[in-house]
């Protein structure tokens, strides 16, 4: 029969050029390997070599599953090696969800240096699960999900990799923009631009107006903080985005930063994984180069 010992005989015998020698190499006995060829050559009526003295010449059946050996031996070591690498982690696919507008921005700042890093991973950056990534974790339909906001869970674990703080977002001649903090009676006469989500979901109300019962003139949302920036920039309202998106992404616009209340809004992002997954090696891969990123 054709399998994988024949053609791994054929491609030894090519390259030595002797039986003697290819039965060394492959580490099995001559008659075993001459018992072999024999078999193929009974069962289909051919002969795979002849001999005249010490050299051998291929038939053209032998030429044949010679061409043939060479081909797909190649292709099942590859698949093997590739099967080892998923096996210790070294190779798969990462699927990360994302469940606030500025992770995106933060996920593009490690990108680069994460595909160097693993280049045989394939990352797969899931924005069809903004809002809803708990969900998407646990059905197996992502392998990471980064969040500000984690849940206690007892099959999904939080790892927090960057720290920051929630800012008020101004036009730096605004009548707030002198000031170095706010409270939440600043805001009541203000148009409040967010992203577009549930009040519950938006830290600005939850843990800033709505105890200090208080609401803005008008609440209005926008797509990208990209956006939302040009329009704080044209006076159009007021936002609340992380201090470090704003310093990255609005240096050169006409904005100033302000602290929410005596003691700010702190926020970390964290990265979420099913339990027991963060140890393959490419997920504590992303994990570790996500904390020295934030030093």
């Amino acid at each position: 029969m054709i399998d994988r010992q024949l053609l791994a005989i054929l491609r030894e015998v090519d390259r030595l050029g002797s039986v003697t020698a290819a039965a060394g190499r492959l580490n099995v006995s001559q008659s075993a390997l001459s018992h072999t060829i024999r078999k193929v050559e009974e069962r289909y009526g051919i002969e795979i070599w002849t001999k005249k003295g010490r050299s051998l010449r291929f038939t053209q059946a032998g030429k044949h599953l010679l061409a043939l050996a060479q081909r797909v031996l190649p292709q099942i070591e590859h698949a093997e090696r590739v099967l080892a690498d998923f096996a210790s982690g070294q190779r798969g696919a990462l699927r990360v969800g994302m469940e606030c507008h500025p992770c995106q921005k933060w996920l593009m700042r490690m990108t680069a240096a994460y595909l160097t890093q693993w280049p045989d991973v394939d990352l797969e950056v899931r924005t069809a699960f903004r809002f809803d990534g708990i969900a998407a974790l646990q059905d197996n339909e992502i392998d990471l999900l980064i969040t500000p906001d984690p849940i206690t869970s007892p099959d999904i674990l939080f790892t927090p990799v960057f720290d920051y703080e929630l800012v008020l977002v101004v036009h730096e001649a605004h009548p707030l923009a002198a000031r170095g903090l706010v409270q939440p009676q600043d805001l009541q006469d203000e148009e409040l631009i967010t992203v577009p989500v549930g009040l519950e979901r938006l830290d600005v109300f939850t843990r800033f107006l709505v105890p200090a019962h208080c609401r803005p003139r008008r609440h209005r949302t926008a797509e990208t903080t990209d956006l939302m920036l040009q329009l704080v920039a044209a006076g159009r309202g007021v936002t609340v985005l992380p201090d470090w998106l704003v310093r990255e992404e609005g240096s050169h616009l006409p904005v100033r930063c302000l602290r929410l209340g005596p003691d700010g809004i702190g926020k970390s992002i964290h990265l979420g994984t099913r339990r027991g997954e963060e140890a393959v090696e490419y997920i504590a891969g992303f994990l570790a180069l996500a904390r020295e990123m934030d030093r």
